[in-house]
């Protein structure tokens, strides 16, 4: 099956340089019409510049492709819906939007200001809600929708000096859970990627025959997936170096140990049975929670 584009207009944001500028020449190389967004801001977010954004706007034009750039920060919700306004101006619709835009201020927690917490916060977080809040209706209306996010190894499984960061990575995916949801009558499937890449966020952290590994173009298979019309949804895709995984937030099978004043210390001598692995699955919403622990109440009671 080709991975194709033909006929669709996505929305890249932090698409000036690294992961992004590579998922928008992906994009237009197959076929779709592209805004490449981006405010041009150095990594920690200060600063704006719109040199870079043209410059991927040329390379897409160059090719022979369709591209259009903006300059709106994610954070200020009425450039972003002037910004998917502009899309929709300028090729009537909007069938992709890729979540990419994010800034880094790392410091380990006990020395991070928060005004730095919230920034990180604003842009990631806030800053994919803004956008799918803009083209949410548009995507609604015209029954198709492929929104991307991008999380993080960091939002899954944490990493040293990115409290902040792995936050707001992590509740890209919380997002994506109810977006996947509630979008599925109309074909709005949502889904999220966890890229390990070397690109300017990464910079000065990692060895040279790794960083070779892990060009940030290897991570550009799993956005066009996660993209197009045969798209799962509510996935997790992890890639990097050529290779692709998923994870996966899971429900263990547990335990019922009823209700009453010796309750704690039976979870605590028996924890390691609530959480044990064995038969664990994948809820299909979060409503699963409070069937598994029903079902068990109604067993034990000989329901």
């Amino acid at each position: 099956m080709a991975v194709d584009f033909q006929g669709r207009v996505a929305i890249v944001t932090g698409a000036g340089g690294g992961l992004g500028r590579l998922h928008a020449l992906a994009l237009a190389r197959r076929g779709a019409k592209v805004v490449v967004n981006d405010l041009g801001g150095a990594v920690d977010g200060s600063g704006s510049s719109a040199t870079a954004v043209q410059k991927v706007v040329q390379e897409i034009r160059a090719a022979g492709g369709e591209a259009i750039a903006n300059a709106a920060s994610v954070t200020d919700f009425e450039a972003v819906q002037a910004m998917v306004k502009q899309a929709i101006d300028t090729w009537g619709r909007v069938d992709i939007l890729v979540n990419n835009a994010g800034i880094l201020r790392d410091k380990s927690f006990a020395k991070m200001d928060m005004a730095d917490f919230r920034l990180v916060v604003e842009v990631h977080l806030m800053g994919a809600a803004n956008c799918c809040k803009a083209v949410w209706p548009h995507m609604q209306a015209q029954n198709y929708g492929r929104i991307v996010m991008t999380t993080s190894s960091t939002g899954l499984y944490g990493n040293f000096g990115q409290a902040n960061y792995g936050a707001a990575k992590l509740a890209q995916v919380g997002l994506m859970q109810t977006l996947a949801i509630e979008g599925a009558k109309h074909d709005i499937r949502v889904n999220a990627l966890a890229p390990t890449a070397a690109t300017r966020m990464t910079e000065g952290l990692l060895p040279e025959p790794v960083l070779e590994a892990l060009k940030p173009e290897a991570v550009v298979p799993a956005m066009l997936v996660l993209a197009h019309e045969s798209a799962p949804t509510r996935a997790i895709l992890c890639a990097g170096a050529g290779g692709f995984e998923a994870a996966h937030i899971t429900l263990t099978q547990g335990l019922y140990l009823g209700i009453g004043d010796e309750v704690p210390e039976a979870l605590a001598e028996r924890l390691a049975e609530v959480t044990a692995s064995e038969g664990q699955q994948v809820p299909g919403g979060g409503s699963v929670q409070g069937q598994v622990e029903v079902g068990k109440a109604m067993a034990a009671h000989g329901h």
